[in-house]
């Protein structure tokens, strides 16, 4: 069964994100050859807790930090620590809040400092992925109809999609 939002609760919801988003935009901008991946963890925990909310993901099923953070190779959830981003690195922060009893959750993908044409590529192609899916949820439409265009259009570009973490069901 969905249960539909009220317009005031879908207002809190809007507000939880609002304040990923603007977490997020900070992490991207502190994102820098040398800055720790705990830094940046810390970096986020102090701004989401100042604006009143507590980190999602801290705790939840054992999980020890505010973000997910996975450098390169690294697929998703990984976990901040001592390792120093270099030039040349891809990042994915993930970050989820709780305000007002409402979740936002998002994620970025950074470029540290000067990147491969390759990385540079990959970057471009799955954010054009992510607004071809966005053109694909509608009123009446499938999550499928989202996945596939994502899927199409990233397969079309040379890379691929990680099926084991398409979705949250």
């Amino acid at each position: 069964m969905i249960v539909c939002k009220s317009p005031a609760e879908i207002e809190r919801m809007r507000a939880a994100n609002v304040l990923v988003a603007d977490v997020l935009v900070e992490l991207r901008g502190a994102v820098a050859p040398g800055v720790t991946t705990a830094a940046l963890d810390a970096l986020a925990e102090r701004r989401v807790r100042a604006a009143g909310g507590v980190p999602a993901f801290k705790g939840y099923h054992g999980f020890p930090a505010t973000i997910c953070i996975s450098v390169n190779e690294e697929v998703i959830h990984g976990i901040p620590g001592p390792r120093a981003l270099r030039e040349g690195d891809v990042v994915s922060i993930d970050l989820g809040a709780v305000l007002d009893g409402f979740f936002g959750d998002a994620a970025i993908t950074v470029p540290v400092g000067r990147i491969s044409d390759e990385a540079g590529a990959l970057l471009r192609v799955t954010e054009e992925a992510l607004y071809l899916g966005i053109e694909r949820a509608r009123v009446g439409g499938r999550v499928s109809d989202i996945g596939h265009a994502v899927q199409r259009h990233v397969e079309a570009n040379g890379f691929s999609v990680v099926r084991e973490f398409v979705g949250h069901g």
